[in-house]
């Protein structure tokens, strides 16, 4: 509120009275307008320091926000490498494992064709043999058939 105001507004509340000396309502009525002047000055002065402080408060956040955000970051950077790491150790660890099952299961394999081999080599030779042995006693002369 402007100065001339609060004097009006002052004024209205404080109407001179006759019973009253002129210098005692004049009194009254000067302090009253330099208390408002002086609550409207306190008020502002709040409001200033009140924005300041809110000024303060928010460059303090934002500088806090800030560092954490920093920090999170690095956190981050610092997982995100430990992940990396432990993913590349895990997929080393999978393809040896891999390849050391395909290995085994290559050398299971041969050692089954082998003896697969082997045993149809051996099923084979059974055959021809009682083949053979089936012919010689075909080509016998029969005492069946007697040649008359």
């Amino acid at each position: 509120m402007k100065i001339r105001e609060k004097v009006k507004n002052v004024l209205s509340h404080h109407p001179y009275k006759k019973e009253e000396s002129l210098e005692e309502w004049f009194e009254e009525v000067i302090l009253d307008i330099l208390e408002d002047i002086q609550e409207g000055q306190e008020q502002k002065l709040s409001e200033k320091a009140d924005k300041i402080d809110i000024k303060l408060l928010i460059e303090r956040s934002d500088e806090k926000f800030l560092n954490l955000q920093k920090e999170i970051n690095a956190r981050f950077e610092a997982s995100q490498k430990e992940t990396n790491a432990r993913f590349e150790a895990s997929q080393k660890e999978i393809n040896a494992r891999f390849e050391a099952s395909q290995k085994e299961t290559n050398a299971r394999f041969e050692a089954m064709q082998k003896e697969s081999n082997l045993r149809f080599d051996a099923l084979q030779k059974e055959m021809n043999y009682r083949f053979e042995a089936s012919q010689k006693e075909f080509r016998k002369p029969s005492c069946h058939y007697k040649m008359k």
